[in-house]
């Protein structure tokens, strides 16, 4: 894919390629200086690289998503793992949390769920592609998104919770 900025025509597929070189000689031990001299690029790039995915271990962590089929098979272990909050809804959860309300209900309920999840260090968001990429943009926040379907999601999906155990493990350190 081609990018046009300005005068400028980037190849995209190039510049990914060449951020999956870096970290993958970051991961197998090289100094952020080594990798810079081989990239052709300032150490500082490195840096600033690594500092854009970077996700802080420790600190308070919340999980979310919907459907899902094994809610509460994950928040038995989100609670053993110790995740600070924990907020999963099957298909018909979801629908009975949205059709329970009227619509100044719904939004304040959202607007409520949206501000206690801004307290939060990380958030892990179990969903649809769209909706990971919603609260991602509505956080502030560390979001770890799990994809777990095509928007619209229609039905309960099953969710690997050693997958999750690891992530939650590895963000709380």
């Amino acid at each position: 894919m081609l990018l046009h900025i300005g005068e400028k025509i980037l190849n995209y597929q190039k510049i990914i390629q060449k951020i999956e070189e870096i970290l993958d000689m970051r991961v197998r031990g090289m100094s952020q200086q080594e990798v810079a001299n081989r990239a052709g690029v300032d150490r500082t790039f490195i840096s600033r690289l690594e500092s854009l995915g970077e996700i802080r271990k420790g600190g308070r962590l919340a999980l979310v998503g919907f459907p899902i089929q094994n809610c509460r098979e994950l928040e038995q272990m989100a609670q053993k793992e110790g995740v600070d909050y924990c907020f999963l809804l099957s298909d018909k959860e979801r629908w009975e949390f949205v059709q329970n309300k009227t619509g100044l209900e719904l939004f304040n309920t959202v607007m409520t769920l949206v501000s206690v999840l801004r307290t939060y260090d990380s958030v892990i968001v179990i969903g649809s592609d769209m909706r990971v990429k919603m609260v991602s943009n509505l956080l502030d926040k560390e979001v770890i998104g799990i994809v777990i379907g095509e928007s619209p999601l229609n039905e309960d999906k099953c969710v690997d919770s050693k997958e999750i155990r690891e992530i939650i493990r590895q963000i709380h350190i």
